[in-house]
């Protein structure tokens, strides 16, 4: 029987099995690798991969809206946006093809846009890495064209809306502006911001590798905003502010302001200050300039309230329409104090009061009635609240609500002292006397255009008593204002001129005021006109305001088509017999 002799392994042969395994091994560690990755992926981290490939295949696609416009009660454009374009640069995109080596393709864009040449540049070179910087925000078309053609590798332009004022100056106050966002900031732009924005629409889809669409995933309808209809009349709103301007040069004033109401629907018709500004283009402007100051500044009315206190002692009763005050000898010590008139007017009549400006003669009606009832009555004519016109920024002037007045208190209230209101607070007051004691918030919408509650009206005089006060004012102008006249029609109102109040008593500047209301025979209109510390020789109301009222009246009146009445009642007048004496006149 024969041995078998086994044979061992060469040297060859070992190698070539280790070699083996090793590869094996490694082909196992690498699956078993990618099968780990796998599954941390698809099921420990699944977001990051669905997010690579959403980045790669969803898309959204922006439906923008552009704001929408104000404009007057007759449809004129107060507010409107234009196509602009923004420019932006991709610093990277610059950076890698060494574009600012083109110095004079980058000194013409910083010329173009008003710039440092190496200012632009250095926001490139601290930003090598990002995709967007804005080099400037919406240029015009023209300067657009212009960067267009300089072709400069990663400057862009991308289009944008920006905000126009095709009336300028004359209605800044009131329709306000937007920042470079388009975000209202002031005016009717800031109250209805959210209205006249609206909100941008987008479609979500998905696309294949060649760019088509091959799934919609969401979608949102853009809601459109609205426009707003303002009860402003610009046609008025530009004769105020011209003849306002021309006034506060004239007199050398520090400001002024204007406003008009139509006395039936509450609606305020011109609203104008000086000094303006233009809201195109705002750089360098005093920030006073930006102040609605028909709103915010508050000025002590003087005698433009004496026609308050009458009508509040005809409603009280303790004074009549042809009532005689004693104003005798021209003044009237009250608790150690001394009111005043210059000169002593003697015996004097409610209209004669109101004529001639009596401060006794006002003061006697108002101590004829209770504390109370005074004050209540010019809280309930306005003082001390809100007009209702809903813009930002209105002050409620001051009107003290305070348990203890002493006589002399109330009798320097009785004709504007002690009492401080803004100019539409003053025009909402007479509105309400013109319009028969029916007091109606102000509003700066025109009627029925905004889905809004409509406020109530209020009584708060009688229709007799306020009609006998308007008559009264009638006189006021044709005896002792003419320069509130306006040719054809009857006028009534009242002067006041105030010394300017501060911090521990009064100054040496002046405010001169005029409010009234036409035409007599059916008052439409009110006009109220602040002339605001006139520096010359001239400072009373009568003679800085009241030429202001009559300019802006009549162009108002001649706007609106409201007939003449002073013609009408004259031939009326000469009809009636001539009464020879009282007692005839009380028979008839």
């Amino acid at each position: 029987m024969s041995k078998v002799v086994k044979k061992k392994p060469d040297k060859q042969q070992i190698s070539v099995a280790w070699r083996f395994y090793v590869v094996v091994g490694v082909i196992v560690f690498v699956y078993a690798g990618l099968l780990a990755r796998s599954a941390y992926i698809q099921i420990i981290e699944p977001d990051m991969l669905k997010r690579q490939g959403d980045m790669r295949s969803l898309r959204t696609a922006a439906h923008t809206v552009q704001r929408g416009s104000i404009v007057d009660r007759n449809g004129l454009e107060l507010a409107i946006s234009v196509p602009v374009e923004t420019v932006w640069a991709d610093p990277k995109i610059v950076m890698e093809n060494n574009a600012l080596a083109m110095k004079e393709h980058w000194q013409a864009l910083a010329d173009v846009l008003g710039r440092d040449v190496s200012k632009l540049t250095s926001r490139i070179v601290k930003n090598p890495g990002k995709r967007f910087v804005y080099v400037e925000r919406k240029v015009s078309p023209a300067m657009a064209k212009y960067i267009k053609e300089l072709k400069i590798p990663g400057i862009h332009l991308r289009k944008e809306s920006k905000r126009f004022y095709p009336s300028g100056e004359i209605s800044a106050h009131v329709v306000g502006f937007t920042n470079v966002d388009d975000s209202g900031i002031e005016g009717i732009e800031r109250v209805y911001d959210q209205l006249l924005t609206g909100t941008d629409g987008n479609k979500k889809y998905r696309k294949d590798a060649k760019g088509r669409k091959i799934e919609i995933l969401s979608e949102q309808e853009s809601t459109q905003p609205k426009d707003i209809v303002l009860s402003i009349d610009q046609r008025i709103q530009a004769i105020a502010y011209k003849e306002l301007k021309g006034a506060v040069k004239a007199f050398k004033a520090t400001s002024g302001s204007v406003v008009v109401t139509n006395v039936h629907t509450g609606e305020v018709l011109a609203l104008v200050n000086s000094p303006s500004y233009n809201p195109n283009n705002r750089r360098n402007t005093a920030i006073h300039r930006f102040r609605n100051r028909a709103i915010t500044d508050f000025y002590e009315p003087g005698s433009t309230l004496k026609p308050l206190t009458t009508l509040t002692a005809l409603e009280f009763g303790s004074a009549k329409a042809n009532s005689i005050i004693d104003t005798n000898p021209g003044w009237m010590r009250l608790g150690g104090r001394r009111v005043s008139d210059t000169p002593n007017r003697g015996k004097l009549s409610l209209t004669d009061i109101l004529v001639h400006s009596s401060n006794v003669g006002t003061a006697k009606l108002a101590l004829s009635v209770p504390k109370e009832y005074l004050l209540d009555k010019f809280f309930d004519a306005g003082f001390g609240e809100q007009t209702g016109v809903d813009l930002i920024g209105e002050s409620t002037g001051i009107m003290h609500d305070r348990q203890r007045w002493s006589k002399f208190e109330l009798s320097t209230l009785s004709f504007g002292h002690g009492v401080a209101a803004t100019p539409l607070q003053l025009a909402k007051f007479y509105s309400t006397l013109a319009n028969g004691g029916i007091k109606k918030p102000l509003t700066i919408i025109k009627k029925g255009t905004l889905d809004t509650l409509p406020l109530e009206d209020e009584r708060i005089f009688s229709e007799q008593s306020s009609y006998e006060v308007v008559e009264m004012l009638e006189s006021v102008v044709n005896d002792h204002t003419a320069n509130a006249k306006v040719d054809g029609y009857r006028v009534g109102g009242k002067t006041g001129t105030a010394i300017k109040a501060f911090a521990g008593g009064y100054g040496n500047d002046y405010v001169g005021l005029f409010a009234g209301m036409a035409p007599i025979s059916n008052p439409e209109i009110v006009v109220v006109v602040v002339i605001n510390e006139p520096g010359g020789d001239l400072y009373h109301g009568g003679e800085v305001a009241a030429p202001v009222f009559s300019r802006v009246m009549k162009g108002a009146l001649r706007v609106l088509n409201i007939a003449p009445d002073a013609k009408r009642v004259a031939d009326q007048n000469e009809s009636k017999p001539v009464l020879k004496n009282e007692q005839e006149k009380a028979d008839a």
